[in-house]
């Protein structure tokens, strides 16, 4: 009973993050009804080895997507019921028997298609269930040698079904050829009701009108509503129809011994028939999984068992993304417990939320809608109050409801546990329920159990400062359009903004005053304090975003430079190899012309003419002197220079990270300078230079920045959502400025789509003055979605 309770109590805390939605989505990207299946029952893990192994079979098939864009899942059929009955001795019917060749073909095709793949890809995990998946190729082919498409006993299953149906279709043709007879019979003809032959009861048969019955004879098989028509077996086809009755009753039999036939094979590849299955219903949860990991544009985080929790634009999944704030959150480092203040309706909820919903669905080897680089970690349970929890049938309010709740999760949590309080202490005295609450939140600190709470209480905001450990958060209000922005501010606690409130909605100033003095003074220097706080917090976010900006654009050219002095090494390295081969060449045909003189000086000394033969040695020799190596450009990061003691302005130094020379403006400071790289002005630290040539001090010179177009010109043009026209028009202006810039190669990304839009776009290309080559991009280039453009 105990066991019961608490997996009902998991349950609805699973429910109550939402989580329970988030499956209802994964188990929509499944194939078929055992991916289905598999997914809905999806829990998270609590080891953190199988999160991983988990979330690595998720890499791997977000891996095949990326590359292939579709998996062959179709075709697939939940055939568990069938395959135990044919165990039991029961006789399969043709559907289910092509169910099962279908099944079975589909599984031989995924994992030829896995393997394939394998090839190209690293898909350890994959690829050894793939290996499972048995091919069962003789069953397949049996079943489709006997079953049509539509579940048909084709007449070729055997030769004896093939004898009875032949037999059987002559008996037809019999039968009916002699009721046409009677029908077109000009005797019998006013005695029908309708001049056509019918079946009833298995058994061909015409309407006759009742007054002429005694005229056919036979067998009345059935008759109208009014009792006017009745219809009749005639006399004269009573014993071919029996003998036709017989012939479809072997029939029947033949077929049953066909099927049987075909049960019994299947019963005797159950087992791998079984691991099929198994294996086929993991595969599709798994591409399920990077279907909807591909869906919301998620990535795949980082594991850890420590507790850590480092969320990057953190998303949550069941909001729209094109309305939903993304949020960053660390929690588990510097302190193990966040609370959130403020005022209602603020999106306070919405924040816990999203930490507790993408932590389960990480422990649960899914991707998260947050940036590259965030971590989440695995913990032994995750709890959560949240919410209106008021029960009517125990007779609790809401706040005994919630601390009915809360006592629950604090018998339960441990160490590892994520636990997460929504309005914590509300529902009651605030003086109490403030008191109550800082009571809980120490109890579980001192647990060492990871926090994340929200409350309204401005008593909490002291809390935090007083605790180690412990952070205020906020969710950030725009006091303009009185509406909140929903972005989580760590570090700032919430305030209230009624005064700010109440004069934007237009109250007295002088009301306003009253109320600002019946606060004391210490909360007015509080709120002021608080105010200033997010301003410095807003500030400093805007100043980290601009540094990573520009850290991203100066890394990005650093890149170029080396791109394109490796690009030049190489050109010069092949220039020069082949002005050696031509001098060698040159000095070759020098050096025969020097021996034919030598033989010819040495045919004068035969002569008796005196020519000393070591002036003859000398002259050749510094013939075979004349074929010198060029000196070659090193494609590898340049050589260090002697490193100087002391550098100063004017001095010429090599930039060694960048591998390009500088002269030094300025010291900065005792580990930085201000150095002049070409058009360039940056600071580089004293230990990435190397003197080249010290010079005398001189007179100051002031030097001016100048900005290049390369600065603001983009390795790649981004035309997704451009329609076909737009697009060209804003390929030939990036081609051009990328051309003024510089640029030797860019990426044009334009989607995979219908690839109406990348055609077009390489219909462009061919014919444009600037473009030198153009190919798709490869692995790490954005493969089919992507161009990669040489210019001229």
């Amino acid at each position: 009973m105990n066991r019961r309770r608490r997996l009902l109590f998991v349950e609805r805390v699973l429910k109550t993050l939402e989580y329970d939605k988030v499956i209802a989505l994964l188990a929509d990207k499944a194939s078929s009804l055992l991916g289905k299946e598999r997914a809905g029952n999806a829990r998270p893990f609590t080891n953190i080895e199988e999160v991983r192994l988990a979330m690595q079979a998720t890499d791997e098939a977000s891996t095949v997507l990326r590359v292939k864009g579709s998996v062959p899942l179709g075709g697939i059929r939940d055939i568990r019921g069938p395959v135990q009955r044919a165990r039991l001795g029961s006789i399969l019917s043709p559907s289910e028997l092509l169910d099962v060749a279908s099944t079975i073909f589909s599984g031989r095709r995924l994992k030829q298609f896995l393997l394939d793949v394998g090839q190209t890809e690293p898909l350890p995990l994959l690829q050894a269930l793939a290996e499972n998946i048995e091919g069962l190729r003789e069953i397949e082919t049996e079943i489709g040698r006997c079953i049509d498409e539509n579940g048909e006993i084709v007449d070729s299953a055997s030769p004896e079904l093939r004898s009875i149906r032949q037999e059987i279709r002559g008996l037809e043709a019999r039968v009916r050829e002699r009721l046409e007879q009677m029908i077109r019979s000009s005797s019998y003809q006013k005695m029908l009701m309708e001049s056509i032959i019918t079946i009833r009861g298995d058994r061909y048969v015409i309407p006759v009108k009742q007054e002429y019955r005694h005229v056919f004879g036979g067998i009345v098989h059935d008759q109208s509503a009014s009792g006017a028509t009745l219809f009749i077996e005639p006399e004269v086809i009573v014993s071919m129809n029996n003998k036709l009755r017989e012939s479809r009753l072997k029939e029947e039999r033949e077929v049953e011994r066909i099927l049987l036939g075909l049960t019994n094979r299947v019963a005797e590849v159950m087992e791998p028939l079984q691991g099929n299955i198994e294996a086929l219903a993991e595969l599709d949860f798994i591409f399920a999984r990077a279907l909807l990991s591909a869906e919301m544009k998620a990535t795949s985080p980082r594991l850890n068992d420590r507790g850590f929790i480092r969320l990057r634009k953190a998303r949550h999944p069941l909001i729209a993304r094109d309305i939903v704030v993304p949020i960053d959150v660390e929690l588990g480092g510097s302190y193990s417990a966040i609370v959130i203040t403020g005022p209602n309706t603020g999106g306070k909820t919405v924040s816990i939320k999203t930490i507790g919903l993408l932590s389960l669905m990480a422990m649960s080897g899914l991707h998260i809608p947050a940036e590259e680089e965030s971590e989440v970690a695995v913990f032994s349970s995750v709890y959560a109050d949240i919410g209106d929890e008021q029960s009517i049938e125990q007779s609790l309010s809401t706040f005994s409801s919630h601390l009915t709740n809360i006592i629950r999760i604090l018998s339960e949590m441990d160490e590892r546990s994520l636990v997460l309080f929504d309005e914590l202490g509300a529902g009651t005295d605030p003086a109490e329920g403030a008191a109550l609450a800082m009571a809980i939140l120490d109890h579980v600190v001192q647990c060492g159990a990871r926090l994340v709470a929200t409350t309204h209480y401005s008593e909490l905001k002291a809390y935090a400062y007083n605790r180690d450990g412990v952070i205020n958060a906020s969710v950030e209000f725009d006091v303009q359009t009185l509406r909140p922005t929903y972005r989580l501010l760590i570090g700032v606690p919430g305030r209230s903004n009624a005064f700010a409130i109440a004069k934007r909605l237009g109250l007295p100033e002088e009301i306003i005053e009253t109320a600002r003095g019946s606060i004391s003074e210490e909360e007015n220097q509080v709120e002021s304090m608080i105010a200033s706080l997010e301003r410095n917090t807003k500030t400093a976010e805007r100043e980290r975003k601009e540094a990573e900006q520009l850290r991203r654009e100066a890394e990005e050219l650093r890149k170029l430079v080396q791109e394109e002095r490796e690009r030049f090494a190489e050109e010069k390295n092949a220039m020069l190899e082949k002005a050696e081969e031509e001098a060698r060449l040159a000095v070759q045909l020098a050096k025969e012309e020097a021996n034919s003189i030598i033989r010819e000086l040495r045919g004068m000394m035969a002569d008796g003419i005196e020519v000393k033969e070591h002036r003859l040695i000398e002259a050749k020799k510094r013939l075979g002197n004349a074929v010198l190596p060029l000196e070659r450009e090193k494609v590898s990061k340049p050589a260090k220079a002697v490193r100087a003691v002391q550098l100063k302005a004017g001095d010429e130094v090599m930039v060694t990270s960048f591998g390009q020379k500088g002269t030094i403006l300025e010291k900065v400071s005792d580990k930085e300078y201000l150095v002049q790289i070409g058009i360039m002005k940056m600071k580089v630290k004293r230990e990435d230079m190397n003197l080249l040539q010290s010079v005398k001090a001189e007179p100051q010179v002031q030097y001016t920045a100048v900005k290049s177009r390369r600065d603001n010109v983009k390795m790649e043009l981004d035309l997704r959502g451009y329609n076909v026209e737009d697009g060209l028009l804003e390929i030939d202006q990036y081609l051009d400025e990328a051309l003024l810039a510089g640029l030797h190669s860019v990426s044009i990304i334009h989607g995979h789509g219908t690839g109406v839009l990348r055609k077009a776009v390489h219909e462009f290309l061919r014919s444009h003055r600037s473009v030198k080559s153009f190919r798709l991009g490869g692995q790490g280039e954005g493969g089919v979605g992507a161009t990669i453009v040489e210019l001229k």
